[in-house]
């Protein structure tokens, strides 16, 4: 098994913007744009639900801080936050990307070929197991 460079911050070579118990935050390698910061948990997590809801709340709030400050020194068209899961997590711990974002800056969602069905069984489907789950509740009168 590979060393996890998130795992270690002695092995993280580009320069830090924050850092607490929980967190820390750095620039990204290779930029979608000038002020690319990645935001990652202290502790080693692959994926959101993995992510206790104390450390998941901090992520969020330090994105926020993070945002405001990219907001005030890029002047920005907008922004994005990120992050992949599972297979398509590349680095192998959890990392949030945030950056500023401009018309017509080259980033964007690509899309398959295949058509999506999108329908109301689908999202019966979902809200259901999230139900038995336990983890959203939905009266009857909105089902």
């Amino acid at each position: 098994m590979s060393r996890c460079v998130f795992c270690h911050k002695e092995d993280i070579i580009t320069d830090f913007i924050y850092e607490d118990e929980q967190v820390m935050a750095f620039m990204d390698m290779e930029p979608i744009n000038e002020g690319h910061v990645l935001l990652v948990p202290k502790e080693h997590y692959l994926d959101v639900d993995e992510i206790p809801d104390d450390v998941l709340m901090h992520l969020m709030l330090v994105s926020k801080k993070i945002v405001a400050v990219l907001k005030e020194q890029y002047k920005p068209d907008g922004y994005s936050i990120m992050q992949n899961g599972g297979k398509f997590n590349d680095v192998g711990h959890y990392h949030l990307h945030i950056f500023p974002r401009y018309k017509g800056d080259g980033f964007g969602w690509t899309y398959g070929s295949d058509v999506k069905e999108v329908n109301a069984e689908i999202a019966k489907r979902i809200r259901d197991r999230m139900e038995q789950k336990q983890i959203l509740y939905v009266s009857s009168a909105e089902k």
